[in-house]
């Protein structure tokens, strides 16, 4: 792999007034791997999300995305990283007044300002990436979860990103659907070279596609290692919450 990660935390902190969430992260992703941060709720793992996709600054500490340190990042500078960037919301975070195409259009439109007919080839090819070649003229309200999810995922990856961010991607599907996201992940990270960074409680789905996993506890990574790894010699916390999901070995 690169010598240069396209994700960097050294030292980071962050504090909300005098709650320190994040208590001092050092983590590399390199280009084209798929980390997933796991934990108990309320440990930081959306904020750390956050912090990496720059949508919050540290408090302290250093973050560096596909290789601009982000505290010496010109503000005109930031619109033409975020292009780089996509971004799967727990919630899918679609229009419900707006087609599923629609509103995978959106940053093609809306940042990028293409021509129709490019759009709309675009936007074609990302949904049969995902398995909704059929279903873009329908809207939020008459699909299910899982394709809402979907299209969501087409929508981030719209622009052709090198680093991706999911925000628990399964998190109110069932068994079926998580599995299908899952897979998604996988496939789509080994197409298109991108780095993949997931948050997620699914570990037992984690197993199965992460390149790494990075166990966080009050605010620190306990334990970073293979899936392999950690399924072997497990951290403490890492063992109880393996039992707690009834993961004994891997998928």
């Amino acid at each position: 792999m690169s010598s240069d990660p396209a994700l960097l935390f050294r030292a980071v902190t962050k504090a909300f007034g005098t709650r320190r969430v994040i208590d001092g992260l050092d983590l590399a992703a390199e280009p084209g791997e798929i980390l997933v941060i796991i934990g108990p709720s309320g440990t930081g793992k959306s904020v750390t999300l956050k912090l990496a996709s720059t949508q919050l600054a540290p408090t302290s500490g250093t973050i560096r995305v596909l290789g601009r340190d982000l505290a010496a990042l010109p503000p005109r500078d930031l619109p033409a990283l975020r292009r780089r960037l996509g971004y799967l919301f727990q919630s899918g975070a679609l229009l419900g007044w707006k087609t599923l195409a629609e509103n995978v259009a959106l940053p093609l439109a809306e940042r990028d300002r293409l021509p129709p007919a490019q759009i709309e080839g675009r936007v074609r090819d990302a949904l049969a990436e995902v398995g909704l070649a059929d279903s873009g003229d329908l809207y939020p309200a008459e699909v299910s979860g899982g394709m809402l999810k979907r299209a969501a995922f087409a929508r981030a990856i719209i622009e052709n990103p090198e680093l991706l961010f999911f925000d628990e991607p399964t998190s109110g599907l069932d068994p079926v659907m998580s599995r299908t996201i899952d897979r998604l992940i996988q496939q789509i990270a080994r197409a298109r070279r991108a780095t993949c960074l997931v948050v997620t409680h699914d570990l037992a789905g984690a197993l199965r596609y992460a390149d790494r996993i990075a166990f966080l506890k009050g605010g620190r990574f306990l334990q970073v290692a293979t899936p392999a790894e950690l399924l072997r010699r497990p951290h403490p916390e890492v063992q109880a919450f393996l039992k707690a999901q009834a993961v004994e070995d891997t998928p």
